[in-house]
C-alpha cells in the first residue's frame, strides 16, 4: 500500500462522547488507522484497547492525519478546541459533525481557510447506534473535492448526502430535520402527558397515536408542493377549524391539570393570521406568516 493509499485509511477523531465513541469504533472496525483525542482522557481508554492511538495533546492528534473528525457539542467547542492547534492546521481537512447553525459553519469555514486548512460541514441524521450503518446519512456541505477526496472515509460512518458548496448546506439541512422532529416529539409527548392525567397509560395510548403519527407523512406530500406554487387555499382545511381545534386540545391540557402553554402557543400563531382576515385559507398560509417573522 502506498504512503498516500495508507494516509487515506488513517483518521484522528476528536471527542468522544457517545456519538465520537461509535464512530471512532466504526474506523477501527474498518480497518483504519485512528488516532483519538479527548479533553477527559479516560474515555479514550476503550478505543486504546480495541487498538486506537490515543494521543497527548489535542493538537498532537491534529498533526497525525490529514482527516481530522470533530464530534463536539457545538461550534464554541469546536473553535475552543481549533484555536488551540492553530499551528497544526495547514494542510488538513476538518470534517466538522459537530451541531450548530449554518451561520457558524460557515464561520468555520472561512476560519480554517485563513489558515490553510479545509471545512466539510456534516449534519448527521442518526444516533450513536446508527453510526456504521450504510442505511444511516449524514449531510455534507463544503468544497467539493474535499468531499471527493474523502468520501469513503466518511461513508464508513454513514451514507454521504452532499449538499453543495456551501458551508452552511449541511448544518441548514440537519436543522431543519430537527425542527420537524422536536416539534412532533414534544407533541406526542404533551398528547402523552393529557392520557396519563387522565388515566390512560403510554402503552394504551401507543395503538391510537402511531395511526395519528402516520398521517403526517401523506399530509407532507399533500402540503409541499401547493406550499411551492403558493397555493393555500382553504379546500381541505382552514385556519378557522384549525385555531377552533387547537384551542379545544388547550382547554382539554387544562382541564386535566395539565400545562397548557403548548398548544397554547400554537393557538396564538394561528390566531395571530385568523385576525389578519385569512381565516379561511389552509394552514399552510402560516409558512408565509412563519418567514416574515
Amino acid at each position: 500500500m502506498s504512503v498516500e493509499q495508507q494516509a487515506k485509511r488513517s483518521v484522528t477523531v476528536i471527542g468522544l462522547g457517545p456519538m465520537g465513541q461509535a464512530m471512532a469504533r466504526a474506523f477501527l472496525d474498518a480497518g483504519y488507522a485512528v488516532t483519538v483525542w479527548n479533553r477527559t482522557a479516560a474515555r479514550a481508554d476503550e478505543l486504546v484497547a480495541r487498538g486506537a492511538q490515543a494521543a497527548p495533546s489535542a493538537e498532537a492528534a491534529v498533526a497525525a492525519n490529514e482527516l481530522v473528525v470533530l464530534s463536539l457539542t457545538d461550534y464554541d467547542a469546536v473553535f475552543t478546541v481549533l484555536e488551540s492547534v492553530e499551528p497544526a492546521l495547514k494542510g488538513k481537512v476538518v470534517a466538522n459533525l459537530s451541531s450548530d447553525t449554518p451561520g457558524r459553519a460557515r464561520e468555520a469555514a472561512r476560519w480554517l481557510a485563513e489558515r490553510g486548512a479545509g471545512h466539510l460541514t456534516g449534519g448527521v441524521q442518526v444516533p450513536p447506534s446508527g453510526i456504521g450503518s450504510p442505511e444511516s446519512s449524514t449531510f455534507y456541505s463544503g468544497p467539493v473535492e474535499l468531499f471527493r477526496r474523502h468520501r469513503a472515509a466518511l461513508e464508513v460512518l454513514t451514507g454521504a448526502d452532499y449538499r453543495g458548496d456551501d458551508p452552511g448546506l449541511a448544518q441548514l439541512y440537519y436543522q431543519i430535520q430537527m425542527d420537524l422532529f422536536w416539534s412532533s416529539m414534544v407533541g406526542y409527548l404533551h398528547a402523552t402527558a393529557v392520557a396519563e392525567a387522565n388515566g390512560i397509560t403510554a402503552e394504551e395510548f401507543l395503538p391510537y397515536a402511531l395511526p395519528t403519527a402516520s398521517l403526517l407523512p401523506r399530509m407532507i406530500e399533500f402540503y409541499a408542493p401547493r406550499i411551492t406554487a403558493g397555493d393555500h387555499r382553504g379546500d381541505v382545511d382552514r385556519l378557522t377549524m384549525a385555531l377552533a381545534s387547537i384551542e379545544h386540545v388547550q382547554h382539554t391540557a387544562e382541564d386535566s391539570g395539565v400545562d397548557g402553554a403548548l398548544p397554547a402557543l400554537l393557538a396564538e400563531a394561528v390566531r395571530r393570521v385568523v385576525a389578519d382576515g385569512d381565516g379561511a385559507a389552509s394552514l399552510s398560509t402560516l409558512v408565509g406568516r412563519f418567514r416574515r417573522a
